[in-house]
């Protein structure tokens, strides 16, 4: 790994003494479903903060189509959920915290319900739908396709109403503020460095800090995440010194609406799970041809038997076909029915073309179930961590319920250790000095468009050995032009962490000389036991430490 990415343990230079200070017991980076269910249960504790770059409805949770998996469906159990995930997982999933998560999911899931979301129901029961890589129906929605933006608005009705819960929106999260400033072992969090376009640079004092704020997807040209997504979490991690973990393990969701000059719009897994078939530009079906849950197999599976059908009639994506469904899809998802309406498609009478894009961070910041990193004073939750539920391959629609189950545990967390820090936040001032290079400054607009190019055709769904080396020398050149200058604006800072967790997951994907979940290498087409375990890694001054 370059050096630069090495020396550049904050964005810019800055002397605490001299900036705004704000004081809280709690600090929740991001507003996520992960974030907000941290931050209700932390102000049970104390003061509780809840920042975020954009708006309450600009995360990744807010969009989110898919519903949460919870066993409680007549039919169903814990065990056999428990079982889908460790079979979708390739290995690499924390039995303990797969059987936790799961086993407490329903419980989850009806509390939230008696909190105000409200749930697919028929003849007075869950409507529940399936998805790949489910054995049974488990699957529960709110408003058909809007799961996400009816669990968000809830849960941000609940923290808004809370006293001891401020929000800050469109407050950047520049940097962890650790002390000592270094970071790395033996260090602790004690804050954010953050930036507000009203109030400018100041630094939020925090006795516990939950980095909530995980989405990466803009690091691919193709990608189902909204603009915001560009890595920050992960970056601000790296940076601080906290262990990382399974960075090569980003999911690609199967299905976006494929329109040529248009953003990627998802096109939820439960459209298949109702029965939608994929077909090639020749009309035929082929996914059975690839494996034998056809249209349910796991994302990774039909990911990559999308881009071979592609590549086999020479298209440029599939389609997916609803017309059978009649007026059931319409009702079932108005929203993705509005959407592909709005392009000129009628999925009563028309193909829906869709294509795979990057979807979901599997890896991110180490914790353990508490939400413990490796840096004192710092938790994670949500796509900023990396929990062990998992593994390789996130079963589909798991991702909320652990949004959920261990954000709730995570908040629970901070607010009891706070009886064991002293109020006062007595940590030292700390400053901070970036010696700028004079080299050129490069366009940020054609560096961030370059990289997710590179990062879609490299290290995209299918990987190998030599393109990932080119890819590392290409970041790391860029690097050199934009980690050597200082920036104060979100553009800059934007693509100084994109450009360092690109570098990140080419790292790792170069690391796994194997395929194992979402991670597929074609020189290395086949799993080996010796990589049945996680990659981890960790910055020091001197190296990048990655075992």
């Amino acid at each position: 790994m370059n050096g630069i990415y090495l020396q550049r343990r904050y964005l810019f230079s800055f002397d605490a003494r001299r900036l705004p200070h704000i004081f809280t017991d709690v600090l929740v980076v991001g507003a996520g479903i992960a974030g907000l269910r941290a931050a209700i249960e932390a102000q049970k504790y104390g003061q509780v903060i809840v920042l975020t770059k954009g708006r309450l409805d600009e995360s990744n949770s807010y969009l989110a189509q898919g519903g949460l998996a919870a066993a409680i469906g007549d039919e169903d159990s814990v065990e056999s959920h428990i079982s889908d995930t460790l079979a979708t997982g390739g290995g690499l999933c924390d039995d303990e915290v797969v059987r936790y998560v799961i086993a407490r999911a329903p419980e989850h899931v009806e509390q939230i319900r008696r909190w105000g979301v409200k749930f697919d129901t028929e003849a007075g029961r869950f409507q529940l739908a399936r998805e790949g890589g489910h054995s049974t129906s488990r699957i529960v929605h709110a408003n058909g396709d809007a799961t996400g933006q009816a669990l968000s608005d809830v849960l941000g009705e609940r923290v808004k109403s809370t006293p001891r819960i401020k929000i800050f929106e469109e407050c950047f999260a520049v940097d962890l503020l650790t002390d000592p400033v270094e970071g790395g072992e033996g260090a602790t969090c004690v804050g954010v460095l953050s930036v507000h376009p009203r109030y400018g640079l100041q630094v939020i004092r925090a006795r516990q800090t939950i980095l909530a704020a995980g989405g990466s997807g803009m690091i691919w040209r193709e990608t189902s995440n909204p603009p915001n997504a560009t890595a920050d979490a992960i970056a601000m991690a790296f940076r601080a010194g906290v262990v990382l973990s399974d960075l090569e393990m980003m999911q690609f969701h199967p299905t976006t609406l494929y329109i040529a000059g248009g953003t990627r719009s998802l096109i939820s897994e439960a459209v298949r799970g109702e029965g939608a078939y994929l077909l090639d530009r020749s009309g035929e079906r082929f996914m059975k041809d690839y494996h034998e849950m056809g249209e349910l197999a796991p994302r990774d599976v039909v990911s990559r038997a999308i881009l071979k059908q592609m590549a086999k009639t020479h298209a440029t994506h599939v389609f997916l076909d609803v017309r059978h469904l009649g007026a059931r899809f319409a009702e079932r998802f108005p929203r993705i029915n509005q959407k592909a309406r709005s392009f000129g498609i009628d999925p009563s009478a028309d193909l829906i073309p869709v294509h795979p894009a990057a979807h979901y961070m599997i890896g991110g910041a180490k914790v353990d179930m508490d939400g413990h990193t490796s840096l004192g004073g710092l938790l994670g939750c949500g796509e900023a961590a990396c929990t062990g539920l998992h593994g390789a391959n996130r079963l589909a629609s798991n991702s909320l319920t652990e949004a959920l189950v261990l954000s709730w545990r995570t908040g629970r967390t901070a607010g009891e250790a706070l009886s064991e820090i002293d109020d006062k936040l007595t940590a030292r001032e700390v400053d901070w000095t970036f010696a700028r290079k004079p080299r050129t400054e490069l366009d940020l607009v054609d560096i961030r468009n370059s990289l997710r190019s590179l990062m879609w055709r490299n290290v995209g769904i299918v990987r190998g050995g030599e393109r990932l080396s080119e890819t590392l020398e290409i970041i790391n050149f860029w690097g050199r032009y934009c980690l050597d200058k200082e920036f104060f604006d979100p553009v800059g800072w934007e693509i100084q962490n994109m450009l360092t967790v690109g570098c990140l997951v080419t790292k790792f994907a170069a690391a796994r000389t194997e395929t194992r979940g979402v991670h597929y290498r074609e020189d290395f087409p086949e799993s080996a036991s010796t990589w049945e375990r996680h990659l981890l890694a960790r910055r020091t001054q001197e190296q990048l430490i990655l075992e």
